[in-house]
């Protein structure tokens, strides 16, 4: 009992959990020994012990975090790959249900819907339950609802059954970044999500791919891209089930001082995360609500939002472009035609480069600031990938022709994926650096908004890319692009007085 560390108990509940569970807060509570405290105050609260707490995630050997980062990444690459790997099967999707080929992309457009539906809810759930129940239980009911439309019989039960992957498939997409931030230091959590983000991202760039191998296989066919799906999300979910431990600070600090209480008999003991309501209503108002209030009120994280919705996007739009492209204009095989977006996924790859190359410089911002985060050393990265992005715009639009050789338009690819990656992850990394222990609540606020743009864009693309041409429509994308390049800049310029007016996460005093 001596050992434990405690304080006392900070006036607002929700302040309450940054108090006591992040080990860099500005003001860090003073730690007292139990029988003082006891003796003076009615209620003990228990934090860790010393810096150097092995329940403290943050303390975690660098291999044992390893080996949890690779558990939540893969989670995340299962939920994304489901996004993207039916979509080879579309034509024969929709000879199967009998509907047009607009109306057969709602099943890529409704999962992604379901995505900015389902962080609303995850995110909240993960800052009260913790990480664990946020993603596990969800990615099961994924794999419950991937089978469910590999079984479908007719077009409402196919989109219904796509929509309700997407809601609880976004539980690790949303949700992993801001694990991450649980278990990793700000100096090294650049290369973690870095590295998540590659898995997130590789989803949709490889799920085409691998759909159209499925699909054309003669013993298989579009209902196994469903089967395989449900496969892998069954797989990882097992093994995290097994071997993934809870990580947000809160939930490991409240079951501390649940054992504590049993171990010493002091049920003066607690932690405040054990006091939070969960009633119907401040679950609504407070809980439920704080990603869209996030979004509404948070200066930085509705601009951030809206910047990587617009990159986001294009991602999801390239589903339907590059069918047009390879599969309609240059008469390439399914398998042959899904191949480009290996370019993309390469490009993915070399954005790694970009934000690793980006981390030296952050880590020596931040050590020049004693330790302090310093958000806006993550934005410059930005600026490079939108360049990227303008470039592989313009390039895959005027090279796309069949009269150009193949490799022009993918390599354009390569630009594309490179200059989303880039700007993807260090939005990431920016939100979970000023937010903290409300980043889920950040993050799950920047899905919202993009995973909607995600999954409009698709619907048009198809009639705007064959009314236009591939060319022209693309150069409108590349022109929204291109105006959207002093962005990167104004946000390195404006983010601290910004995030002054944050209420979530208000900028410490020098």
């Amino acid at each position: 009992m001596s050992s434990t560390t405690v304080n006392s108990a900070p006036s607002d509940p929700e302040r309450q959990q940054g108090a006591t569970s992040e080990p860099n807060a500005e003001h860090p509570p003073v730690n007292i020994p139990v029988n003082k405290v006891a003796s003076e105050k009615d209620e003990i609260i228990v934090t860790w012990d010393g810096e150097n707490d092995a329940e403290n995630p943050q303390n975690w050997s660098t291999s044992f975090k390893s080996w949890v980062t690779f558990q939540l990444s893969m989670l995340a690459f299962a939920a994304s790959l489901a996004s993207s790997i039916i979509a080879p099967a579309n034509d024969t999707i929709a000879a199967y249900l009998g509907v047009g080929e607009e109306v057969v992309v709602l099943n890529v457009s409704l999962y992604v819907i379901g995505f900015a539906v389902g962080p609303l809810v995850w995110a909240p759930l993960s800052e009260i339950w913790g990480r664990r129940i946020s993603i596990l239980p969800p990615m099961f009911v994924l794999a419950l609802f991937s089978i469910g439309t590999a079984t479908s019989k007719n077009a409402q039960s196919v989109f219904i059954t796509r929509f309700f992957s997407g809601v609880f498939g976004s539980s690790a997409v949303s949700n992993v970044n801001a694990a991450l931030g649980d278990i990793w230091s700000r100096e090294v959590r650049g290369t973690a999500v870095s590295l998540y983000a590659v898995c997130v991202v590789g989803g949709p760039t490889l799920g085409p791919t691998i759909g159209s191998a499925i699909l054309v296989n003669p013993h298989m066919g579009w209902r196994w891209t469903e089967y395989i799906t449900a496969i892998i999300n069954f797989a990882v979910v097992a093994l995290a089930y097994f071997c993934m431990p809870e990580m947000y600070p809160p939930v490991v600090l409240k079951r501390k001082a649940q054992r504590l209480r049993k171990q010493t008999g002091n049920q003066k003991l607690y932690h405040p995360h054990e006091r939070i309501k969960l009633d119907l209503k401040s679950i609504v108002t407070k809980q439920l609500s704080r990603p869209i209030k996030m979004l509404l009120i948070e200066p930085m994280v509705t601009c951030i939002a809206f910047y990587a919705s617009f990159v986001y996007a294009i991602l999801y739009l390239t589903l339907e472009v590059f069918p047009i492209v390879f599969t309609e204009e240059r008469k390439y095989s399914p398998v042959v035609a899904s191949l480009p977006f290996l370019g993309l996924f390469i490009g993915v790859l070399c954005a790694l480069c970009i934000n690793l190359g980006n981390q030296p410089r952050y880590i020596k911002k931040c050590r020049a600031a004693n330790g302090k985060p310093v958000p806006e050393a993550r934005l410059p990265p930005l600026a490079i990938g939108a360049v990227l992005m303008v470039i592989g715009l313009f390039w895959f639009g005027w090279n796309a022709a069949p009269k150009y050789p193949w490799i022009l338009p993918c390599i354009a690819a390569v630009f594309i994926g490179a200059g989303f990656n880039t700007i993807f992850q260090q939005c990431i990394n920016y939100l979970v650096d000023v937010y903290g222990l409300y980043a889920a609540s950040a993050t799950a606020a920047n899905t919202f908004l993009r995973s909607l743009m995600a999954s409009g864009l698709p619907m048009v693309a198809r009639p705007m890319f064959h009314k236009l041409g591939v060319g022209p429509a693309m150069s409108i994308l590349g022109g929204v692009a291109a105006l959207m390049l002093p962005v990167p800049f104004l946000l390195m310029k404006f983010s601290l007085p910004l995030r002054k007016k944050s209420t979530f996460a208000p900028v410490p005093k020098d």
